[in-house]
């Protein structure tokens, strides 16, 4: 059953990223009062087909708001030097979901919503649907009028040592825990092979395996993913739960049994062990309600609003 946790966290709460603006639940409750009826409805139509799209739509909000901001750059397709080309962002997916959305909301409010604010609102509803927190999402963003691979040179990476992951969070105004808990959208989705090669075959400093991996989970890792096998394949990211929003991401974690090198990593650091250990322990915070205060908070890095950016007429190219 979804789990409905109602947050309203006032703008004058934090500031992110040093650019918080104008963002506010209920933007368009005035220019464009469907929209967010609409979005909703868009994501709810794409994952009635595919179990991927709750992931994919999660992951996209979270690299777009770690490159520029959350300002939509990550959608642009303008050639070899695009954003959405980096490294950092290989294999990301979903974007059929905001360009149908926003044809559908340039029908009826042209000019009004922003791509930026359609990637939020689909993260949330994604979210929902894979019976995470509903959680109100702060609206306003413009999209920004820059697309540069060479921006994501810094995106969090799953080979990223856990000191290095604190400090890219930090520059983004988040904090050790918020690090904890956004990694826990790894409850849902799968992640590619090609991200665990040298977890499995070439783990410093002296290769093989990853010393931390359980040795029950090993075999079960180096099956789907055979050395010089198909980079392509794919398993979940959460053993035993792949397709559920819930908790059992933080208990692979603490047992040894983390899929991704960047989650392992999350229980050889004092704060971010202490975070983990935090769910499961007497008088319990709720991860659902933190997760939801960490989602609003990440929305709101870097933004644009006001007379800032601008808001597109299609969300894969600039006006």
């Amino acid at each position: 059953m979804v789990q409905l946790v109602l947050i309203l966290i006032l703008s004058s709460g934090y500031l992110v990223g040093f650019s918080q603006g104008q963002l506010r639940v209920g933007f368009y409750g005035n220019t464009c009062p469907d929209a967010e009826n609409i979005v909703r409805d868009v994501v709810g139509e794409a994952a009635s087909s595919s179990n991927d799209v709750a992931p994919h739509l999660l992951r996209l909000h979270f690299h777009d708001c770690f490159v520029e901001g959350c300002e939509g750059s990550i959608l642009i397709q303008n050639g070899p030097t695009a954003e959405k080309g980096a490294f950092g962002h290989q294999g990301l997916q979903g974007f059929d979901v905001i360009e149908n959305a926003k044809a559908q909301l340039e029908a009826v409010c042209p000019g009004v919503v922003s791509c930026a604010d359609i990637v939020a609102l689909a993260a949330r509803d994604a979210i929902v649907l894979a019976n995470g927190p509903f959680y109100q999402v702060e609206t306003g963003r413009r999209d920004g009028l820059v697309s540069d691979k060479s921006l994501a040179d810094n995106m969090p990476d799953v080979e990223d040592s856990i000191q290095v992951l604190k400090t890219k969070f930090q520059q983004k105004g988040l904090t050790a825990k918020d690090l904890v808990v956004l990694s826990a959208a790894h409850t849902i989705g799968t992640a590619a092979c090609f991200f665990m090669t040298d977890r499995l075959y070439n783990f410093p400093p002296n290769g093989g395996s990853d010393p931390s991996i359980d040795p029950q989970l090993l075999p079960e890792l180096t099956s789907t993913c055979p050395k010089n096998g198909d980079v392509n394949a794919r398993l979940p990211m959460d053993r035993g739960s792949g397709q559920t929003f819930d908790d059992q991401i933080l208990r692979n974690i603490r047992s040894g049994f983390a899929v991704l090198r960047s989650d392992a990593s999350l229980y050889e650091d004092e704060a971010t062990r202490s975070a983990v250990d935090s769910y499961f322990g007497f008088l319990a915070p709720s991860l659902e309600q933190d997760f939801a205060a960490a989602m609003i908070k990440m929305g709101r890095i870097e933004v644009k609003t006001g007379s800032q950016g601008t808001i597109r007429r299609v969300c894969s190219a600039f006006n």
